[in-house]
C-alpha cells in the first residue's frame, strides 16, 4: 500500500508492464529446448550465481542430465561487448562479466553465453548453426559450441518476453520481500507479488538448520497455501502448485586469487577484507571467527577495481604488514584484469569461494525431480 502511495509512477509501470505481458499484448516466446530461469525482485544479495552453479552441479552429478549439453545464458553485466558472445576459460571479465566468467571457470564443460536479448541468445545456443547467418555473428568472437540440450537463464525473471520451462524466484532469508518496499524506499526491483507467478520459491541464506514451523511460517509469509513442508509445496491464492525450498550458503576452502599468492598469509592473525559485491556482512562475519578484522574496503557491487582502489589496498597492507588480503570469488574475476597489482599484493591476496546447498536431502531430492521433468 505505501508503495502504490508514495512510489506511485514506479508502482503503476511496473502493472502496466506485467498486465501487457499477462494479456497477450507482448507476444512471449519459448524455447526449442528445456529452460530454467534464476531470478529474484530483489536489487542484488540473493545469491543467483552461487544457486545456478548448485544447479548445474546438480544437473552434471545426480540427475538424469548427465551426458547432456548445458548451457547457461547471462546479460553478463558492465561488460564491454555486444551482442551475443560466448564466454572463454582464461577470459577476461571486462569482456564478459565477472559472473559468467565465474560460471565458465568453474564448470569448463558448460556452454556459458552472454547476450542482452535471452530469447535470441537461447535460439542461438539451441542452434548454433543459425549464429552463422545472423548479424551477430560479424562481432561473435567464438562461434563453435554444441547444440543445447537445457539452459539455465540467469537473472531473467524480469524478462518476460522469454518463458522459461520452470522458473525459479531466490528470496534472501535476511531480508524476505514481504517486509521490503520497491526503490528507492527498499531493494525491490518488482511488484512483491510477482513471486507467485514462480514455479519455484528458495529462500536462501538460511540457519543451518530449520524445523517444519519456521518453514511453514515462511510458506505463510510467502502467499503459500497448505504448504507441505515433506512435499515442498503449498498453493498460491489462485490455485497454483508452487515448490518452496530452504538453502544456506557454505564457504570452501579458500584460495590465492594470482598464481603467486603465498599459502603462509593464511596463517596470518589480521584480515584486510575488500569486497565489491550487494552485502558482505556473512563474510565478513564468517572470516572474524578466525581473523581480526583491521581494514575493511566495501565498493559498490560489480565495482571494476581502479589504480586507486589498489593504491589504498596496498596503503593498508603496508600498515599491516603481516596481514591477508581477502576478498570474494566474484571478485577475484574482475582482480585478474588489473594489470597494475604489484607481486607485492599478488602473494597476499585470496578469495572465498562459496557454495550454495539444500538444507534438507528430502529438499534436494524434490529439486531434482523437478529437473528430471523437463527432459522432452
Amino acid at each position: 500500500m505505501i508503495d502504490s502511495i508514495l512510489l506511485f509512477p514506479y508502482w503503476i509501470t511496473l502493472k502496466i508492464r506485467h498486465l501487457i505481458f499477462d494479456t497477450g499484448l507482448r507476444k512471449v516466446h519459448s524455447a526449442d529446448v528445456p529452460t530454467i530461469c534464476v531470478g529474484n525482485i530483489t536489487v542484488g544479495g540473493t545469491g543467483k550465481t552461487p544457486h545456478t552453479e548448485m544447479i548445474l552441479r546438480e544437473l552434471l552429478d545426480d540427475s538424469g542430465w548427465k551426458g547432456d549439453n548445458i548451457a547457461v545464458i547471462s546479460r553478463g553485466y558492465k561488460r564491454k561487448t555486444k551482442g551475443f558472445q560466448q564466454v572463454t576459460v582464461g577470459a577476461s571479465a571486462k569482456d564478459y562479466g565477472d559472473e559468467p566468467l565465474q560460471i565458465k571457470t568453474k564448470f569448463p564443460q558448460v556452454t556459458v553465453a552472454v547476450d542482452k536479448s535471452r530469447a535470441e541468445g537461447c535460439d542461438f545456443l539451441a542452434h548454433p548453426e543459425r549464429l552463422a547467418g545472423s548479424k551477430k555473428a560479424r562481432k561473435c568472437r567464438h562461434k563453435e559450441f554444441p547444440a543445447s540440450d537445457l539452459i539455465i537463464l540467469d537473472d531473467a525473471f524480469q524478462h518476460r518476453s522469454l518463458k522459461a520451462s520452470l522458473s525459479i524466484v531466490l528470496v534472501d532469508w535476511n531480508r524476505p520481500v514481504f517486509s521490503d518496499h520497491l526503490m528507492p524506499l527498499g531493494r525491490l526491483r518488482d511488484l512483491p507479488e510477482r513471486i507467485g507467478a514462480a514455479d519455484v520459491l528458495i529462500v536462501t541464506k538460511c540457519p543451518h538448520e530449520l524445523n517444519g514451523w519456521q518453514k511453514s511460517s515462511w510458506a505463510e509469509a510467502l502467499g503459500l497455501e497448505d504448504y507441505d513442508p515433506i512435499a515442498c509445496k503449498g498453493h498460491t491464492s489462485c490455485g497454483k502448485v508452487q515448490f518452496l525450498f530452504f538453502t544456506e550458503i557454505v564457504y570452501d576452502t579458500v584460495l590465492p586469487v594470482f598464481p603467486e599468492g603465498d599459502n603462509r598469509y593464511l596463517y596470518a592473525k589480521k584480515l584486510i577484507l575488500f569486497t565489491g559485491i550487494a552485502n558482505d556482512t556473512p563474510l565478513m562475519n564468517y572470516l572474524s571467527s578466525d581473523y581480526k578484522l583491521v581494514h575493511h574496503f566495501n565498493f559498490p557491487d560489480h565495482h571494476a577495481f581502479t589504480r586507486g582502489d589498489i593504491s589504498k589496498i596496498k596503503s593498508a597492507s603496508h600498515e599491516w604488514p603481516t596481514s591477508v588480503l581477502m576478498t570474494t570469488e566474484k571478485d577475484s574475476q574482475r582482480l585478474r584484469d588489473c594489470k597494475f597489482i604489484s607481486n607485492e599484493l599478488k602473494v597476499r591476496m585470496f578469495y572465498v569461494p562459496i557454495k550454495a546447498k539444500f538444507i534438507s536431502d528430502g529438499d534436494r531430492s524434490i529439486f531434482i525431480s523437478l529437473l528430471n521433468g523437463l527432459r522432452k
